[in-house]
């Protein structure tokens, strides 16, 4: 059994969003001085992988 394009595009989005999440605590708990721009890509990758799951089934 493959992988077909849904399956591909629901794995890219949630590794998208645990990327996002590590980003965003990132910036929260370790690096204080630089927290906005860790927050910034952060909610990036949260927008990429609503738009990667946004597509599934329709591409």
């Amino acid at each position: 059994m493959g992988m077909n394009k849904n399956t591909i595009f629901a794995w890219a989005s949630f590794f998208m969003l645990l990327i996002g999440i590590a980003l965003v605590l990132l910036g929260v708990l370790k690096y204080q001085d630089y927290a906005i721009g860790f927050s910034t890509v952060g909610i990036g990758f949260f927008v990429m992988s609503w738009a990667f799951n946004a597509l599934k089934g329709r591409v």
